[in-house]
């Protein structure tokens, strides 16, 4: 009974931060990764409701961009919601809001920081957004959608970096008179489910970054060396 009541809690909690109501069965699915799935029975997975959630995701911000800024071309928009919907970005907007503790993960998911990988951090944000849709209705679900992507539209600096994180840190290291940034990649795992560390160095900031490819690894790593570094700007 206590933990169905912790649950209930954290599902409240979370739902708070979102600023929308969400049945709590569909929200409880949308924070489901298919690890802890495995585990326990194979029960069912956000992985549906993340299908689900990148479509209203990318509607969402094409529509924003699109009614936002009417003085651009079509490839300019095209970038710019590449970089809004990218797991980088997602990753970046869950962190925001502490999604991490509260995604259900197997152990051994758990044991390897899988809290604050990229690619769950961006799956699980897709699938919230999905249980948003179905649970709440579109208008809802948009909403959300733009309640999380406005911090990243409306600074530029910071939609720099999420567009470009490893040029917008090599940018702010030549201004900030330090060492460009350096970077090393390590991977784990088989090669039908490797998995990227990369490290970069620039000046005294170091930052670590998670990846399924090297380049997603390295620019989460870019993102929070600049998240470091420009805060002390």
């Amino acid at each position: 009974m206590t933990d169905v009541m912790d649950e209930r809690l954290a599902l409240t909690e979370l739902m708070q931060k979102l600023g929308v109501d969400i049945d709590p069965e569909l929200l409880s699915l949308a924070l489901t990764h298919r690890s802890w799935a495995y585990e326990n029975g194979q029960v069912p997975h956000n992985e549906r409701l993340e299908f689900l959630g990148d479509s209203v995701l990318g509607q969402a911000v094409t529509v924003r961009l699109f009614t936002g800024h009417p003085e651009l071309e079509e490839g300019a928009l095209a970038k710019r919601r590449a970089s809004v919907v990218s797991t980088v970005a997602l990753a970046e907007i869950a962190r925001t809001i502490g999604l991490g503790a509260h995604v259900k993960l197997g152990r051994g998911e758990d044991m390897t920081g899988g809290r604050d990988k990229d690619s769950i951090l961006a799956d699980t944000t897709e699938a919230i957004i999905g249980a948003t849709y179905l649970s709440a209705g579109a208008d809802a679900a948009t909403a959300l959608v733009l309640r999380l992507v406005e911090p990243l539209l409306s600074d530029p600096d910071r939609y720099g970096a999420a567009m470009d994180p490893k040029t917008s840190l090599q940018e702010l290291a030549a201004r900030s008179g330090v060492q460009p940034p350096a970077y090393s990649v390590s991977s784990t795992g088989p090669d039908h489910d490797r998995q990227f560390m990369a490290t970069v160095v620039v000046g005294d900031v170091s930052a670590e970054g998670v990846g399924t490819s090297k380049k997603q690894a390295e620019m989460s790593a870019a993102l929070r060396a600049w998240q470091e570094l420009s805060g002390r700007a």
